[in-house]
């Protein structure tokens, strides 16, 4: 399937979409105003700056975009101004977690949304039997005609046996791994091809996914998520094009100058993952606002050292000129 990047391609079924090496996977942050309240302008800012900068998909309402914070009504607001925004050059998948009943009703909201697909997150707290899980995710995918990608991690943790069940699913069409159990996901992988062999997707959805993406594309895994491509889609474009055109030179430049200090950064404070990251989009010169309890808003100091890792990420890419 032969696309250029930024052609309409609304028609296309998401898989096919979703193979299109045209860039990352951005998982935008969701913007609050200041009084709390979703903005919706705003957010619209950052999903449109995020297509027009090359990512190959928006993520809305996902972990990025606290997912968990956001309101029902919200959840459904932001995913249609991500359709809105993203006019059908890029596909939108959008969140759908919970327990199993109000998965379902999130993953309506999306469908009535607009949105393409579906990235379903792990059931809130509980931790299931693999016959649990199945049961969980086959009701998700049968309750709407938009297509599913399963996120391991956390309380949602598969055998390959299940995976294969989750392929041969109507409606699933991928994992997103974001354990890093590069043994399971070779036997994943491995036993997939052979009891279920077909166009079954896998991302890696580890933070800070490119930290890993060597490894991971040793197993055949090219697909991966980038939060950082939601403050400097410069550097996440980059090292995506680097490691679509083996250029390991500067995958490793970039991995021992910017990757690699970020994932540092990021391990000082809990929820920095998503926290950080916002305070990137802020620092780049989008108001996006705090992140919403139960996260807070990274140290002053930390705040600064990111600053600096975004300078030192621009002066790699110049250097590599």
């Amino acid at each position: 399937m032969n696309m250029e990047p930024g052609e309409l391609v609304t028609s296309a079924p998401l898989a096919a979409r979703l193979n299109i090496p045209s860039g990352p996977l951005f998982f935008p942050v969701t913007a609050y105003g200041s009084d709390g309240s979703v903005d919706l302008d705003t957010y619209r800012t950052h999903v449109r700056d995020g297509v027009a900068a090359g990512a190959a998909a928006v993520f809305a309402c996902c972990g990025t975009g606290e997912f968990h914070a956001l309101t029902p009504e919200e959840f459904e607001r932001c995913v249609r101004a991500a359709v809105e925004a993203a006019e059908g050059r890029v596909p939108v998948v959008a969140g759908a977690g919970y327990g199993t009943a109000l998965a379902v009703r999130y993953a309506r909201l999306a469908e009535a949304a607009g949105a393409d697909g579906l990235l379903a997150l792990p059931p809130y707290l509980v931790v299931a039997a693999q016959e649990g899980l199945l049961r969980h995710y086959r009701q998700l995918a049968a309750a709407t005609a938009l297509p599913v990608i399963v996120y391991q991690r956390d309380n949602a943790v598969f055998t390959p046996e299940t995976v294969v069940e989750l392929a041969r699913t109507d409606g699933i069409i991928g994992l997103k791994d974001g354990l890093g159990d590069l043994d399971l996901m070779q036997r994943i992988v491995s036993a997939v091809r052979t009891e279920a062999p077909g166009d079954f997707l896998y991302f890696n959805g580890l933070p800070t996914a490119e930290q890993t993406q060597l490894a991971y594309r040793a197993l055949g895994v090219t697909l991966y998520s980038s939060a950082v491509f939601c403050f400097v889609p410069e550097v996440a474009l980059a090292f995506h094009r680097a490691l679509r055109t083996g250029d390991d030179d500067l995958v490793e430049r970039l991995l021992d100058g910017f990757y690699r200090p970020f994932v540092e950064l990021r391990a000082r404070g809990r929820g920095y993952a998503v926290a950080l990251v916002k305070a990137g989009v802020r620092l780049r010169g989008l108001d996006v606002g705090e992140v919403r309890p139960p996260l807070h808003e990274p140290a002053e100091d930390h705040v600064k050292q990111l600053a600096e890792l975004i300078e030192r990420g621009h002066a790699l890419l110049e250097e590599a000129k």
